[in-house]
């Protein structure tokens, strides 16, 4: 019997290809899922966000009408019954002094996890009570409603801006 010198224990250079190939294609099925899965949490936190802060400012709306309503003197703070600004809803405020201690709306503004505002530039796009529905221009009498000044679409094929 002849006994075969070579050890048949180790991969061929096609085998090799092949596994190599196959770990290619996977990985680009893989990917593009990564990637939209990561888009979807992101708008999943816009919408989040964006629902947590228009219910601050509906809440400090429904406040401002019941102070308004209890008091006897008639006095306005001011017309729309609307924050002056975001920040007043985690400051917090008490009417002009109509109740005791300030009231806080929010812990803290949430942030856009589309857009990376710059130092000094806001956060978020604004509308007042008196500006159109879809302008892109705040009246800064008021904040009547907040968007995403991030210009990406969605996988929705929407804008997050109109949101």
């Amino acid at each position: 019997m002849r006994k075969i010198l070579a050890d048949n224990r180790g991969l061929s250079l096609i085998e090799l290809v092949v596994t190599m190939v196959i770990l290619t294609m996977l990985a680009s099925l893989i990917l593009p899922s990564a990637q939209l899965a990561s888009k979807r949490t992101k708008e999943l936190e816009l919408r989040r966000n964006l629902r947590e802060i228009r219910t601050a400012i509906d809440e400090y709306k429904k406040n401002y009408d019941k102070v308004q309503s209890d008091q006897k003197t008639g006095q306005v703070i001011n017309k729309s019954g609307y924050p002056a600004t975001l920040e007043v809803l985690v400051e917090g405020d008490d009417f002009g002094g109509l109740v005791k201690e300030k009231k806080k709306f929010l812990r803290r503004i949430p942030k856009d996890p589309f857009y990376q505002a710059q130092e000094g530039d806001p956060a978020w796009g604004m509308r007042s009570y008196t500006d159109e529905p879809d302008s892109n221009t705040w009246g800064k009498e008021d904040v009547f409603d907040v968007y995403s000044l991030s210009q990406g679409v969605a996988i929705d094929g929407t804008k997050y801006k109109d949101w």
